[in-house]
């Protein structure tokens, strides 16, 4: 019964986090060179709209524009739910659940614009370590801070080495979240790491194979690799809470 009643509140919550991604990740989602949306696609000012940057994307009109509201808000709530069933009420459950909003809305934007904004990657990476030194505090916490902060920083220095290597293929955005990745996979010990970071290599490989096979992509085609990564990490997470 105890289990039923945590999946219960994760979807809720997972429901609610997903309501409120759409405005931001259709602002955010700019190439590197341009402000931050300000405006509707009808050119209404968002925030003479009372629109500011979390909640539905609705034009003053009515009309909604940007991401699918629904679709964020089921993926947000699938995922919280995942969680909640694999691992049950341990403190490192709620720092996952507060965390996937942010991983959906880094997703939706590098999908959208090969990006993955500073001003969300960086904080994230601050926001990890903080929940999880945090959860530390809490008993039957079942991971490690200091492996957890390593992790941050051995996978952020290994993807800035790539990134120097194959700056063609692999985006200094990839960098910045490997920080936050590094720390949530770290949590669990290094062979989580190493396979989070092989499961998001492997996802990134046959999402790029199956763009080829669909005709979407060429061989030499740049492709989202955050997404990947995120996913990779999810796997992950779900299979070192059980190690």
């Amino acid at each position: 019964m105890e289990a039923f009643w945590i999946i219960t509140v994760a979807v809720l919550w997972g429901v609610g986090a997903g309501l409120l991604i759409p405005r931001a990740a259709y602002r955010l989602s700019v190439p590197p060179d341009e402000p931050w949306r300000a405006a509707c696609p009808a050119g209404h000012p968002l925030a003479g709209a009372g629109n500011g940057w979390l909640g539905r994307a609705l034009c003053a009109d009515g009309d909604s524009y940007g991401p699918s509201t629904p679709v964020l808000a089921a993926v947000s709530a699938a995922a919280c739910a995942v969680l909640a069933a694999a691992m049950g009420a341990r403190p490192e459950l709620a720092v996952w659940l507060l965390l996937v909003p942010i991983g959906v809305l880094l997703a939706v934007v590098d999908f959208a614009v090969h990006r993955l904004p500073d001003v969300v990657t960086l904080p994230f990476a601050a926001i990890t370590l903080v929940l999880l030194g945090a959860a530390t505090q809490l008993p039957g916490a079942d991971g490690s801070w200091t492996t957890a902060l390593l992790g941050s920083l051995a996978l952020g220095a290994s993807y800035f080495v790539l990134f120097l290597l194959t700056p063609q293929s692999f985006g200094f955005g990839d960098v910045k979240l490997a920080l936050s990745l590094g720390a949530v996979l770290g949590w669990y010990g290094w062979g989580t790491v190493l396979v989070g970071t092989f499961a998001g290599y492997l996802v990134g490989a046959l999402y790029g194979i199956a763009l080829i096979h669909a005709g979407r992509a060429g061989r030499k085609a740049r492709i989202p690799f955050g997404p990947s990564l995120l996913v990779g990490a999810f796997i992950s997470v779900l299979l070192g809470c059980h190690v």
